[in-house]
């Protein structure tokens, strides 16, 4: 299945999509090739906008990340620090992001800095996803090691190790609430989703397991919280999406379409779930409580 990547800038003005020739292109929202962005030497395996929308950032199996000036049309720095292809990227401001990395290792880097400017080691696995908190000063990782990672700026050790699941762990996802964010009456949650069928959320400040989700059958591939932070939906293998309340862990409602889901996502007034099935179909559904 080839696998392309989108990500759409914060003004929903610019598309850009990352594929397996390793260019990135950049399009307008009408279908017009705007740009198309060429200097990695393999696969493209991850794409983000800054916030401001003037920096594309890419990661690839050619190891490197790069950040692209979207208005020039170039490359503005390509940077080469890890041994293994780079697997997901992440910002963290309009200047700094971190980067993981089949070879275990996160590097925060910073634009006009040509070394990282924080390494995290510590995992024992490719680290497959990383997460800045809404706040910024929280990353989170997880990887084949079974684990997932808080991390700090303020220290070079992780600050809590997350380990109650019992297979790899594809991918993770803070929730929107806590300082900084529209729901600052409402705690950080961490979620994590797995090849052990199971989705665990965790109370950040503790370090410690609030819920494990255990609602499918088949690895979890996607999850995504609610805007107000209020629900999850989780998309997995066994071609089922459930929607859980954060209240009490249990499922509020279930979707079931004729393929694997990879991707679930909301749209930002909270009415409406996206699904993206294995058989290149995306559903869209209408949620109301």
């Amino acid at each position: 299945m080839l696998k392309v990547l989108m990500s759409l800038n914060g003004e929903g003005t610019l598309l850009a999509t990352g594929s397996y020739d390793g260019q990135a292109r950049i399009w307008t929202t009408n279908g017009e090739l705007k740009s198309t962005l060429s200097k990695h030497k393999g696969p493209i395996f991850s794409l983000k906008w800054n916030k401001k929308g003037d920096y594309l950032l890419t990661g690839s199996c050619d190891q490197t990340a790069i950040v692209w000036d979207v208005k020039a049309e170039e490359w503005k720095q390509q940077f080469e620090f890890h041994s293994g292809p780079t697997l997901d990227v992440d910002w963290r401001n309009n200047v700094s992001f971190a980067t993981s990395s089949t070879d275990n290792m996160i590097y925060v880097c910073k634009i006009g800095e040509t070394r990282p400017i924080k390494t995290f080691a510590g995992h024992q696995g490719e680290v497959n996803c990383v997460k800045w908190d809404p706040s910024g000063s929280l990353l989170a990782s997880c990887s084949d090691d079974i684990t997932a990672k808080i991390w700090s700026m303020k220290q070079d050790t992780y600050l809590h190790d997350l380990r109650e699941h019992s297979k790899e762990i594809y991918t993770i996802r803070w929730s929107p609430t806590g300082p900084g964010t529209n729901n600052p009456n409402h705690k950080l949650v961490l979620a994590s989703a797995s090849f052990d069928s199971t989705v665990k959320l965790w109370d950040v400040e503790l370090g410690k397991l609030m819920y494990s989700l255990d609602g499918h059958r088949h690895p979890v591939y996607s999850v995504a919280f609610s805007p107000n932070g209020d629900y999850l939906v989780s998309g997995s293998l066994d071609r089922s999406m459930h929607i859980w309340s954060l209240r009490d862990g249990k499922i509020v409602k279930t979707y079931t379409g004729n393929g694997g889901i990879f991707e679930v996502c909301w749209n930002k007034e909270g009415d409406k779930i996206a699904a993206c099935f294995a058989n290149n179909t995306v559903c869209v559904l209408d949620f109301r409580m």
